[in-house]
């Protein structure tokens, strides 16, 4: 299957909603804070970077980057998530290729590294690692990781940008 990355357009908004919901239908938790996420991030600005992998005009996948802070600083990092592909295209490396696409325009942009909260063997293949140094409060340990671009590893805790929140909603 062919298919192309590129930054989201104003016109993609509505087929990414229904990626993204689509995507997280059999969640677990069922309650689609995905798209809430991503729709806070983007009306407070914050998708530092939003990218669709798309066939034709069609969306088939899409990728949140926003801003973290350790210890309450920014620090120049960023959080990856959430990252959706439309069920009928899973497993044909679409996801692989849009956080492989993000992470590098992170560090083609100087962003000093990203954390992820995810399934730890799936994300290692991309480089990020556990470190306990670097906590997100409530959440276990071992599912979150950071990818170091430049500068030494941090510590501490790390926060979310407040789009996050929609979880709590």
């Amino acid at each position: 299957m062919t298919f192309d990355i590129r930054p989201e357009h104003p016109g993609d908004i509505d087929q990414i909603r229904i990626v993204t919901a689509a995507a997280f239908a059999g969640s677990e938790h069922g309650l689609q804070i995905e798209v809430a996420i991503v729709d806070a991030l983007r009306a407070a600005g914050a998708l530092t970077l939003s990218l669709v992998a798309v066939n034709e005009d069609e969306v088939l996948g899409h990728a949140a980057f926003s801003p973290v802070t350790i210890e309450g600083e920014d620090r120049g990092w960023f959080g990856l998530g959430p990252v959706s592909v439309r069920p009928d295209h899973q497993r044909q490396g679409l996801g692989q290729a849009l956080i492989h696409e993000g992470l590098e325009r992170l560090k083609q942009n100087c962003a000093n590294g990203c954390v992820v909260l995810g399934e730890p063997a799936y994300y290692r293949r991309f480089g990020f690692e556990h470190d306990p140094k670097l906590i997100l409060e409530g959440m276990p340990g071992d599912y979150f990781s950071r990818l170091t671009f430049r500068g030494s590893d941090p510590s501490g805790a790390v926060r979310y940008h407040h789009g996050f929140d929609a979880c709590d909603r």
